[in-house]
């Protein structure tokens, strides 16, 4: 398995809720809304869920192993960076 391709979109809300990615396997695979979420302990990432009847969420689909974790923790991180960096040039240049 290989990550080909990485998108991630910034949010603007008052939540710990920071950006949402899409994520491209082998150039045959989508996983969106990924979510990039902020806690005590800084980012961590949230799986596409749904909710069940008894109020449980449930993921849809994640990672199986801890390497396979890191790695698309690493992909959607360093894409979130740039995206962040992207945007503090555009509002500099704003200015």
């Amino acid at each position: 398995m290989k990550i080909t391709d990485v998108k991630v979109k910034l949010e603007n809300k008052d939540n710990n809720l920071r950006g949402k990615a899409t994520v491209t396997i082998d150039d045959a695979i989508a996983i969106h809304d990924i979510r990039i979420l902020e806690g005590l302990n800084g980012l961590y990432l949230g799986m596409p869920s749904r909710k069940l009847p008894n109020g449980k969420y449930v993921d849809i689909a994640h990672p199986i192993n801890s390497e396979t974790r890191a790695e698309f923790e690493k992909a959607i991180y360093e894409e979130y960076e740039k995206e962040l960096e992207r945007k503090k040039n555009s509002e500099e240049s704003e200015e």
